[in-house]
């Protein structure tokens, strides 16, 4: 072989071998992330995206029977297999209301950008904070052990969310069990319990206009949080005490972060609270405690 020839030959294989090792490369800081992290799920994020409608993961939902420790329910959840688990929420409505009438809405919008939510009616439209948040835990129970979609969620990465009484009743069931990952009490009124001792990251969102649970008593409740509880306080323009009852994406674009970052430790999702928040419209007032420190978490056995 000639000389020339052989240079050829060996120009075409080094070419043909860098080629072959780019292409094993992660093609973006996104994939390069998903590699560390196992529980990212879904595009990388923009402004819009988290304030869309939907996400972009199919859903299904699965009635709860009566029974188990609360009143029955709903579970939505992503109907992907091929990522793993997810993690999981679970919310209850406010004091007299049903799931149905006022958080059915978030369910499946929740389980678009990746989680399994279940949303409880209580024993009793009468229950006060404790027993809603007693109720919440033992809906995590049977949606980890006995629901039908038990083999799809992380048992690890669990959290709260509830509404007025409901929202008190997610600051119980946070103070309760410290291994859950992320409680979200929306405009809470929370009678039997302050915020001394809860440890759980918690995002307390309220309305200035709202006349039950006033700005002024979200200030006081959000200020006796320990400093070291990682937190943030949302409080928007408008929409009275009801704000979380309808398809409210003010509510979803701040709610579906907090998730994100606590439960599945996605720091793509940082950006939209810190160092301050990235899209502000609908708010009047907001505290974070940024940076957010996700040591705390850490990886189970992922299938």
């Amino acid at each position: 072989m000639s000389l020339v020839r052989l240079r050829t030959v060996v120009a075409t294989a080094v070419a043909g071998l860098i080629t072959a090792l780019v292409s094993i490369q992660p093609t973006s800081a996104q994939s390069a992330s998903a590699q560390d992290n196992p529980y990212q799920r879904g595009p990388d994020p923009t402004v819009s995206s988290v304030a869309a409608q939907r996400g972009t993961f199919a859903t299904a939902e699965v009635g709860v029977p009566p029974g188990n420790g609360f009143k029955g329910g709903k579970i939505y959840y992503p109907t992907d297999t091929s990522l793993g688990t997810w993690a999981a929420v679970a919310a209850v409505p406010g004091y007299t209301a049903r799931w149905d009438a006022e958080g059915a809405w978030m369910g499946p919008w929740l389980a678009s950008f990746g989680f399994v939510v279940i949303g409880i009616d209580t024993n009793s439209p009468n229950d006060f904070d404790t027993a809603r948040g007693t109720q919440l835990l033992a809906a995590l129970d049977y949606l980890t052990r006995k629901s039908p979609v038990r083999d799809r969620v992380d048992p690890n990465r669990l959290g709260v969310i509830g509404h007025s009484m409901g929202g008190g009743g997610a600051i119980s069931a946070a103070e309760r069990r410290p291994s859950l990952k992320a409680a979200i009490p929306l405009a809470p009124f929370s009678p039997s319990q302050n915020l001394s001792t809860l440890r759980v990251p918690t995002m307390i969102m309220g309305a200035r206009d709202d006349g039950t649970v006033t700005p002024s008593y979200l200030d006081g409740l959000y200020g006796g949080m320990p400093a070291a509880t990682q937190s943030a306080f949302i409080e928007l323009t408008s929409g009275g005490h009801g704000f979380p009852t309808w398809g409210n994406s003010n509510v979803t674009r701040r709610t579906i972060p907090w998730l994100k970052i606590f439960l599945d430790n996605d720091t793509r999702y940082t950006q939209f609270l810190c160092p301050s928040l990235a899209d502000s419209s609908g708010v009047s007032r907001s505290r974070t405690k940024c940076p957010y420190n996700l040591k705390h978490f850490r990886y189970a056995a992922h299938p």
